[in-house]
């Protein structure tokens, strides 16, 4: 460079990095090219020194000119050129008051900013709690809390909606930006930076009054994965155990059908709660795993069942016939009592070969029935039919037996009839001494039935003694039903003074 300076070029003086349009341009100072010669405004060509100047004297004297100008003009551009940060390009720069609002409005915009981002955030991670909840709990308290979000959500759009409106409204990088504008730009983000704050202070409010329904929705959550893999453990440990039934010779077919019922329902366990909702989920799993368990448990005794059921079978066929080598000495013991005793006294005996016969035969059906379920392993079938034959058999039994206990209940009493009395009597003496302990008189309640359970005595010996052909069955059961009503009235009084 001929000169010290930096070539000129439409953008500015190449040596200082400010633009002329920052600064305005030169008046009266042309420009110069490597010669020294003079450019006009329009860049068509040289200007000679001759033109207006005469000649080459006049050429010199206009360069030392413009020399001599330079330095004053350029060190006065300098600190315009470095105010605001020395940086270039199209800003105008104020003075230091108005810098100063710029700034304040600036800071004004980053804090709403913050606050904007702290309520964004606060209310995603809210969301996601008011889902877990919503997923989890369907009562009221949980529908409030939605329903309490929601309002919060529109009372947030709201805050959200004016800090946007603010920011739109004021460029502060804008080049015409004043000061009243700056200040404006303040305040109203201002007061939406405090719209944003107290909106975040009540939605951290609401989060803490949430705090028992999200323990109580975790706790759920925390549960479903367990649960639903001891469901899937219990239904392979099922499968397992049917396996082994089956490889033991047994078909297992009603257990096979409980099981596959089972598949539709772990196809949902497996869709998840995303699909069906962590309640519905969690009470699936615990319907299969109890489901499965009964399967595995019942698929473990299948062998144990069966051979239960062949014991029973032979105990109940064995049984059987020794009822019926009983019932066939029924009809003696009925012919002696008919000889020996009055019609009273066995009357209603005397169906009972043809009933036990009956019970017999239907009894030995059943367990010809049961024999054929044990055989297709039909177990509780087997099973039921088991038990209506032991009934059958039960029933026959007591028929067959109550003839021989009646013979042998009315020998005893007609050789003697005086140890059924007494037996009477001191029932109600034992009772009578209990009621008078620790009174001079009996309670009324307790004294009533007593007395006349002794004149029920004196009527059954009397009757006893009054008869031909005395009806010792109906003399055995009235002083049987009056040892009851001394027991019973015994019982009162110890119940009434153990209260006491």
């Amino acid at each position: 460079m001929a000169n010290g300076w930096g070539p000129q070029t439409d953008g500015g003086w190449g040596g200082w990095g400010e633009p002329v349009g920052a600064c305005g341009r030169l008046s009266g100072v042309g420009e110069l090219d490597r010669s020294g010669t003079r450019r006009d405004g329009t860049g068509r060509g040289d200007v000679r020194a001759s033109e207006g100047r005469g000649g080459a004297a006049s050429g010199i004297g206009g360069l030392l000119r413009v020399s001599l100008a330079l330095p004053l003009l350029v060190g006065a551009l300098l600190p315009q050129a470095f105010a605001g940060g020395g940086g270039g390009g199209g800003r105008r720069w104020f003075g230091g008051r108005d810098e100063s609002r710029r700034a304040e409005a600036q800071a004004a915009k980053d804090a709403a900013a913050a606050a904007f981002y702290e309520l964004d955030t606060a209310q995603r991670g809210l969301r996601i709690s008011i889902e877990t909840i919503s997923a989890v709990d369907d009562s009221a308290d949980a529908r409030r809390a939605v329903e309490g979000f929601a309002a919060l959500g529109r009372r947030i759009d709201e805050v959200s909606h004016t800090y946007i409106t603010a920011v739109d409204a004021h460029d502060l990088d804008r080049v015409e930006l004043d000061a009243a504008t700056a200040g404006r730009a303040r305040s109203e983000l201002e007061r939406a930076k405090a719209e944003l704050v107290r909106t975040k202070e009540e939605l951290d409010r609401f989060e803490q009054g949430l705090a028992p329904l999200l323990d109580r929705a975790e706790t759920q959550l925390a549960r479903l994965a367990p649960a639903v893999e001891r469901a899937r453990q219990a239904l392979r440990h099922a499968s397992t155990a049917l396996d082994a039934v089956r490889e033991a010779g047994f078909r297992a077919d009603d257990l096979a059908t409980r099981l596959a019922r089972l598949g539709p329902e772990l196809t949902r366990l497996n869709e998840g709660a995303g699909r069906h909702g962590v309640t519905e989920t969690l009470q699936r799993a615990d319907t299969v795993l109890r489901e499965a368990e009964a399967v595995r448990a019942e698929a473990e005794r299948v062998p144990e069942r069966a051979a239960e059921i062949d014991k029973r079978l032979v105990s109940l066929r064995t049984r059987a016939q020794a009822l019926a080598t009983r019932a066939a000495g029924v009809e003696p013991v009925l012919s002696e009592l008919r000889r020996r005793f009055a019609a009273a006294c066995w009357q209603d005996l005397q169906h009972v070969p043809e009933q036990a016969a009956t019970a017999s035969h239907q009894a030995e059906e059943r367990l010809a029935e049961a024999s054929k379920a044990r055989a297709e392993q039909r177990w509780p079938d087997a099973t039921s039919l088991l038990s209506t034959a032991r009934a059958l058999l039960n029933t026959a039994d007591e028929g067959v037996s109550a003839a021989g206990d009646r013979l042998r209940r009315l020998n005893a009493v007609a050789k003697d009839p005086q140890a059924e009395i007494e037996r009477a009597r001191f029932a109600v003496r034992d009772a009578q001494r209990l009621a008078m302990a620790g009174r001079s008189t009996p309670e009324p309640r307790h004294a009533r039935p007593l007395d006349e359970a002794v004149g029920r005595i004196d009527r059954a010996v009397a009757g006893l003694d009054s008869e031909r052909h005395p009806d010792y069955w109906a003399f055995l059961t009235e002083l049987e039903a009056i040892r009851e009503t001394a027991a019973h009235v015994v019982e009162q009084i110890r119940e009434e003074r153990g209260r006491a």
